[in-house]
């Protein structure tokens, strides 16, 4: 029995010493600073990170998304000191605690290159917002609305309103078009007439009832134009602003309406015929 209590057990103290009182007391005085110094950390933490979130709610032109990283990273920061100090009142070296998870990270690092590469590209997406929520973009061919920008992914709703998940390394390393950076766009028509008709009149028309659209924007002002002679038609290019999130329905909408305002107005609309002669 003697032996037992004089095998050494933890820091050069045996058994017996561990057994003691003034160790016990020790030990327990240990124990409510680690409680005490989790409780605080935890607290400081969550203030904290509720104070970033809160500066970017009272600027409306900041970005919630990026302030939300930002509140993460502020937060696991003080935890992990937190830990440190938790571990210092042990009486635990955190050098030594340290270096292991620098070792531990970097083989870590290694084996996790790509997720690695996607969480950069998120930081550098978020930082530098190139698309933001609800922005209608098109990635490497891939169109649809923001929904999320995650460390690990962005997530895209397309125009069928179907889940796209494209890791951010791909969004990051490629051409990204965005149709909601800017407030207007110009959309563009090409009209054809026959040559036979009374171009003033054609071009009336069509200007016209492109404008008659509420959509239509009469600064910058609209353009119009014979652009081309074609095989079988005189070809009108048709120029007007509007704003970008009307864009896509606005297009279609004049297509049709300009179609029917040429019909009503008796103008010729020419398309491709083909005249079979036999031979005799």
């Amino acid at each position: 029995m003697n032996d037992i209590l004089q095998t050494e057990i933890w820091q050069g103290k045996t058994l017996a010493d561990l057994l003691t009182l003034e160790f016990l007391l020790g030990a327990a005085g240990s124990v409510f600073a680690a409680i005490a110094i989790l409780f605080v950390g935890w607290t400081i933490s969550a203030w904290l990170q509720r104070r970033v979130k809160a500066l970017g709610n009272r600027h409306a032109h900041l970005d919630d998304m990026l302030f939300d990283f930002l509140a993460s990273i502020v937060r696991y920061v003080v935890l992990g000191f937190t830990f440190l100090f938790v571990l210092n009142t042990f009486g635990v070296q955190t050098t030594s605690v340290i270096a292991i998870i620098g070792a531990a990270g970097l083989a870590i690092g290694l084996a996790l290159q790509g997720t690695l590469s996607n969480i950069a590209a998120g930081v550098m997406l978020i930082l530098f917002r190139p698309i933001k929520l609800g922005d209608f973009v098109d990635v490497g061919g891939t169109m649809g609305s923001v929904k999320a920008i995650n460390l690990n992914f962005t997530e895209l709703a397309d125009v069928s309103n179907v889940q796209v998940i494209i890791p951010n390394s791909q969004v990051w390393g490629n051409v990204i078009t965005n149709y909601s950076s800017n407030p207007t766009r110009r959309a563009e028509w090409t009209f054809g007439v026959g040559y036979g008709v009374n171009l003033a009149k054609a071009e009336k028309i069509i200007l016209d009832t492109i404008m008659a659209d509420p959509r239509s924007k009469q600064d910058p002002e609209p353009f119009i134009q014979v652009n081309n002679l074609g095989a079988s038609s005189v070809d009108f290019l048709v120029r007007v602003w509007v704003d970008a999130s009307e864009f896509f329905a606005y297009q279609a909408d004049m297509k049709r309406a300009v179609k029917e305002a040429l019909d009503a107005g008796d103008i010729d609309i020419p398309f491709p015929t083909t005249t079979i002669v036999q031979a005799s």
